[in-house]
């Protein structure tokens, strides 16, 4: 099929029908992806003994796709923005299907952590899509696509757990990944056949300096945040990689501002309102691992400690997973409000709801519907976040860097998930109890970890109200025909 696409309807006027088969696919792309995030959950206890190897060499498969992840994410957006984001989309599906081949073939420890981080190599999908949108979706329709395209991400990860732990308790643990593969070709054929390609390029030089820099900074802290309770907060290669990653990302800095055609143009992530955003990604990305981490365990631990609901893998995924429909119906709830309020107040209305939610699980944790309603309100607050972050960004910067700016807002919500992941880890080690001869997380731990989550969630919406009301409202360059002549807004 030609590259270029057809011309989209001008604001105000209805999508051709296409427009939202473009959607539908992209956001299919997007639930593929975060699909593999949740696949290798229900067999994480079991990978030493699958692949024979030290419980501390098995987590680099799960290490090894942050690390990827979070380097990918902003070179595959700018790549996107210089050579055409469907052409990146596809290389990033390509991937995620050659990572699930690597893995569904692995008896061994070096072939598990290739294919995984193969698989963390596709995590630019998401702000791809997102981008893609904004070229081809008219004005009228691309709050709502957008959103729903976000919400991709919740609806993958919900649905996911439960499927892959009925697979691994009824299969060899290998079809996991060999029906990530096969849904890995049902998206790239699908893409192929009816994504058109943006006409918005910048091309030029890619930043090669640029990329391998932030790719080491990026590396550095991951390892010292991820590994840090392992290796010891104090130990010399924690502080080591902290230290390299502070000097390696002052110098990466310093580059960026005197490069002609920069990785990252800091200059435009520095205006208030992408600088703003950003900075409650960080927040909410912070926010939302506290659930992920805390209901899980309250569901599996033995009920004998007096707060643990001694529940199965299974019954884990079926409790979490309403939660990702919950976001696919709020989604277009947020758009809503998006194309009457603006994003801003659709930002602070979902970080309000994800505050909410953590607050009810402070005192709802006893039954196991007291989890589902929890992970249900929270994911209402982050079915309305994930769609106005995309709006604030794009909103705020000019078409050429649509790409680069999504994927750098998606790699904001990563770190703050690791932070996040750093932050419980020490608290939930710290404050235990005794059961059987070991050590188990307290009930007051729990409680300690949802109330951070509860706050980092207030903080994303006291930063949300420094977004400037004028540039929240806009939608730059929303359709295609006028992203040509399209100028970033002003902050």
């Amino acid at each position: 099929m030609p590259d270029a696409p057809a011309r989209p309807a001008a604001a105000g006027t209805p999508a051709p029908p296409r427009s939202n088969a473009v959607v539908a696919v992209l956001a299919l792309a997007g639930i593929v992806v975060s699909l593999m995030q949740t696949l290798v959950i229900p067999i994480v206890p079991e990978l030493p003994k699958l692949l024979d190897a030290p419980a501390s060499d098995t987590a680099w498969a799960v290490t090894a796709t942050l690390l990827a992840a979070a380097v990918a994410t902003p070179v595959v957006g700018r790549l996107g923005d210089m050579v055409g984001k469907r052409r990146m989309l596809l290389t990033s599906i390509v991937l995620l299907i050659s990572g699930s081949v690597v893995c569904a073939l692995a008896d061994s420890l070096i072939p598990m952590i290739t294919g995984r981080a193969l698989q963390g190599l596709s995590a630019a999908v998401v702000p791809l899509g997102i981008s893609i949108l904004r070229d081809t979706v008219s004005a009228e329709k691309l709050a709502g696509s957008t959103a729903v395209m976000s919400a991709s991400l919740g609806v993958g990860g919900a649905l996911g757990l439960p499927t892959a732990a009925f697979i691994a308790d009824n299969w060899d643990w290998h079809i996991l990944f060999w029906t990530s593969a096969a849904l890995g070709v049902v998206a790239f054929v699908l893409v192929l056949l009816v994504v058109p390609e943006s006409e918005n390029r910048v091309g030029g030089r890619f930043d090669l300096v640029g990329s391998l820099g932030l790719s080491a900074g990026l590396v550095s802290l991951l390892l010292a945040v991820s590994k840090g309770g392992d290796w010891g907060w104090t130990s010399a290669t924690t502080l080591g990689l902290g230290g390299a990653a502070v000097l390696i990302l002052l110098a990466w800095g310093r580059w960026e501002l005197r490069a002609k055609q920069p990785l990252v143009d800091l200059r435009t992530t520095a205006k208030r309102q992408v600088l703003f955003t950003n900075l409650a990604s960080i927040a909410l990305g912070f926010s939302m691992f506290a659930m992920s981490l805390v209901l899980p365990q309250l569901l599996q631990l033995p009920e004998q400690t007096g707060y643990g609901l001694g529940r199965s893998m299974l019954t884990v995924g079926l409790v979490l997973a309403p939660q990702g429909l919950v976001m696919m119906v709020m989604s277009a709830v947020s758009a809503g409000i998006t194309k009457a309020k603006g994003p801003k107040v659709t930002l602070m209305i979902g970080s309000l709801i994800v505050a909410t939610g953590y607050g009810l699980n402070i005192v709802l944790m006893s039954e196991v519907w007291h989890l589902v309603l929890v992970s249900c309100v929270i994911g209402a607050g982050v079915g309305f976040t994930y769609g106005a972050l995309p709006a604030l960004i794009m909103g705020a910067v000019d078409p050429s860097q649509t790409g680069s700016a999504n994927s750098l807002n998606t790699l904001m919500r990563s770190l703050g998930t690791s932070f996040a992941s750093a932050v419980a880890g020490v608290i939930l080690a710290q404050m235990t109890t005794e059961y059987g001869g070991f050590a188990l997380p307290a009930e007051n731990g729990f409680k300690v970890v949802m109330a951070i989550g509860a706050g980092a969630a207030l903080a994303a919406f006291l930063l949300a109200g420094f977004i400037p009301k004028r540039g929240a409202a806009v939608m730059a360059a929303a359709a295609p025909e006028e992203a040509q002549e399209a100028t970033p807004v002003k902050a």
